[in-house]
This record gives structure tokens, C-alpha cells and sequence, in this order.
């Protein structure tokens, strides 16, 4: 018998390691552009000039790839039924020692969070980014409140991603292997993600 569950796809896991490569050459990159602190980080790429033509080269990568890979998942991250309220009412059950266990869809409500997030935050920086890269175009006031919007969301994603990175791997061991694999196990989806786990399955988790 199959322990193994289906739950991505070859293309869209290629999709989701575009957009996180795409994302951490931004990071790698925008550290250095970011503070004088960080510019150590140049030479990864061979000095600053280079550094500079590659975050904008992968912003148009990243923003067009997160903006479509958000659009697959727009029907199941998007809504949030009883089952994900309760998940939010007991934040996941991250804070107590007890065992709880909720009726989760696909994605639990923190991943839904996390890409609604993702998908703003990819408009607001490449829309501040446009104003950046073109600065003689556009009024002087509205540049310097794009860099400063830019460097805010740009902080702000760093952190999103952290989390994310941690309850992939550490916070719930077994998730990772979906976007490795594209498999899961049954047990994993059973008490992870039990109302998806019956939808695909038809069977009572």
C-alpha cells in the first residue's frame, strides 16, 4: 500500500524554487544596497555594478513569478472557512504543550497569511522598485518615500520568510519533504491538513 500522498506537482514546485532563488538574490543583493554595513556581499557577484544589474534582473524574475504562483493558489489561500478560524483562535496550537488538532483544508491559516502577504508585498516592491530604478522621472518626494517603502516591505518580507523557512522544516517536520518531493506522507496529511487529506483521498482522515 501507498503511504505516499500527491501534493504539488513537478511544475509548481519548479515555480516555488524560482520564486525562493529569485528571492534570496534579491536579499543577498539589496543587503549591500541597503546598508554600507553589507557590502561585503558585492563580492558574491563580482562587485557592485553587477550586484546592482542582478537585483534587477531577478526583481522582474521574482515579481512576475511570486505574482503567478499566487494566482494558482488565489481559490485555496484566499478564503478562510470555521475550521481556520479556530486554528487562528488557538494560533495554530504553537502555544501549548497539548496536542490540538484542527480541520485544516490545504493550507493552514498561517500559510494562507504568509502568501497573501508575499503576493502584496511583491506589488508594493516592485511598483516602489519602478520609481527607484527610473528616479529621474519621477518627483524627487516621491522616490525617497519609495525607498524608504521599499526598504520597510523589503525587512518586513525578510521576517515573513524566516518564519515561514522555520515551520517548513523545524516547527512541523514532514512539510518540506512536499516541496522536495512533491509527495507527502498519508499520516502527515492526516493530521495536518485532514479536511484536504479527505478531498483528494475520499477517505475519513
Amino acid at each position: 500500500m501507498n503511504k505516499y500522498i500527491e501534493r504539488f506537482s513537478t511544475s509548481e514546485r519548479v515555480l516555488h524554487w524560482i520564486v525562493t532563488g529569485s528571492f534570496f538574490t534579491l536579499l543577498l543583493t539589496g543587503l549591500g544596497l541597503y546598508s554600507r554595513l553589507f557590502h561585503g556581499y558585492f563580492s558574491l557577484f563580482g562587485g557592485g555594478q553587477v550586484a546592482i544589474l542582478m537585483h534587477k534582473i531577478m526583481g522582474v524574475v521574482f515579481f512576475f513569478s511570486s505574482i503567478y504562483m499566487f494566482l494558482n493558489h488565489k481559490k485555496d489561500v484566499s478564503t478562510f472557512d470555521d475550521g481556520d478560524w479556530v486554528w487562528i483562535k488557538k494560533y495554530g496550537g504553537y502555544l501549548t504543550r497539548y496536542g490540538n488538532h484542527f480541520d485544516i483544508g490545504k493550507y493552514n491559516p498561517g500559510q494562507k497569511l504568509f502568501a497573501v502577504f508575499i503576493a502584496a508585498a511583491t506589488l508594493a516592491l516592485g511598483i516602489s522598485g519602478i520609481f527607484i530604478w527610473f528616479p529621474l522621472f519621477f518627483p524627487r518626494w516621491i522616490v525617497q518615500f519609495s525607498l524608504l517603502f521599499h526598504c520597510l516591505m523589503f525587512v518586513g518580507s525578510i521576517m515573513f520568510v524566516i518564519v515561514h523557512v522555520y515551520l517548513a522544516t523545524i516547527g512541523n517536520p514532514g512539510t518540506i519533504e512536499a516541496m522536495l518531493y512533491g509527495d507527502v506522507r498519508k499520516i502527515w496529511a492526516k493530521k495536518h491538513h485532514p479536511k484536504w487529506y479527505k478531498e483528494v483521498t475520499h477517505d475519513n482522515p
